[in-house]
C-alpha cells in the first residue's frame, strides 16, 4: 500500500535546468498554474455579462470581493481600500489551491512549506515596506509600548514584540501547511482501511463501511477546513497590514 505521503512528492514533469539550477515544470507548478486558470475562468465568466441585476454567476464573485473588501475595511480602516486587490488575490489563490488539492489525482500546492513560506515572506517583506515608506523610521516604534516604563521596554517588551513580529511569516507559513498536510494524510490513512478491510473478505471487508463512512465525513471536514485556511491566510495579512498602515 502506498505511503500518505506519497500524495506531496514533487514530479518533474518537464525537466528544465537554467544556470545549473534546476527549474522543471513539476506537478505542483501545474496545479498552481490550474489554481490561476479557475480563478481567471471563475472572475472572467461571472464578470463578463455584468447587469445591474447579477445573476448567479456574478453574484458569487461580487459576494466574494465584498467579503475581502469588509476584511480589509474592518482591520485597516478607510485606508485599506487599496490593499483590497492584493488581499483578494491572495484570497482566490490561497482558496483555489486549497479546493483543487480535494480533487481525486489532484496535487495540494499549500501542503508545501516552500510555497506557504513563500506567500508569507512576501506578506511580510510587503508590511515592511509599506511601514517604512509610509513612517519612516518611525515605524519600528510599532515595538515600543507607550505607558510602560523605559526599562521595562528595552529589556522585556521589545524583545518580545520583535520576536513576535519576526516569528509573523514562520507561523502563517506553518499554519497553512500543517492544516493542509494532517488533512490529506488523514485522508489517505482512512482510505487505506477501506482497501484493507474490502480485500480482507468476510465479516472483515463488511467493516470497511465504517472507515468509508469517516472517510466521507472527513472529506466535507477537509473542504470547510480548505476554506477556512484561506479565510485565516487573509485575515492575519489584513491584520499585519494595519500595524504597517496604522501603527496599532
Amino acid at each position: 500500500m502506498a505511503s500518505p505521503l506519497e500524495q506531496f512528492e514533487i514530479v518533474p514533469i518537464k525537466p528544465l535546468t537554467l544556470g545549473g539550477l534546476d527549474v522543471s515544470f513539476t506537478n505542483s507548478s501545474l496545479w498552481m498554474v490550474l489554481a490561476l486558470a479557475a480563478i481567471w475562468i471563475f472572475m472572467v465568466g461571472g464578470m463578463r455579462r455584468a447587469s445591474v441585476v447579477p445573476g448567479r454567476w456574478q453574484a458569487a464573485v461580487e459576494s466574494i470581493y465584498a467579503f475581502v473588501a469588509d476584511l480589509a475595511q474592518s482591520n485597516i480602516g478607510s485606508k485599506g481600500k487599496q490593499y483590497i486587490p492584493f488581499l483578494f488575490s491572495l484570497f482566490m489563490f490561497v482558496l483555489a489551491a486549497n479546493v483543487l488539492g480535494m480533487l481525486p489525482y489532484s496535487f495540494t500546492t499549500t501542503s508545501h512549506i516552500a510555497v506557504t513560506a513563500t506567500l508569507a515572506a512576501l506578506v511580510f517583506l510587503m508590511v515592511i515596506a509599506i511601514g517604512i515608506a509610509k513612517h519612516g523610521l518611525h515605524f519600528f516604534s510599532l515595538f515600543w509600548l507607550k505607558g510602560s516604563p523605559a526599562w521595562m521596554n528595552i529589556f522585556l517588551l521589545v524583545p518580545i514584540e520583535v520576536i513576535s513580529f519576526l516569528s509573523r511569516p514562520l507561523t502563517l507559513s506553518i499554519r497553512l501547511f500543517a492544516n493542509m498536510t494532517a488533512g490529506h494524510v488523514l485522508l489517505k490513512v482512512f482510505a487505506g482501511f477501506v482497501i484493507s478491510l474490502g480485500l480482507a473478505g468476510g465479516a472483515l471487508s463488511a467493516m470497511s463501511v465504517l472507515p468509508l463512512a469517516m472517510n466521507v465525513a472527513l472529506t466535507a471536514l477537509e473542504l470547510l477546513v480548505a476554506v477556512i485556511q484561506a479565510y485565516v491566510f487573509a485575515l492575519l495579512t489584513s491584520i499585519y497590514l494595519n500595524d504597517a498602515v496604522n501603527l496599532h
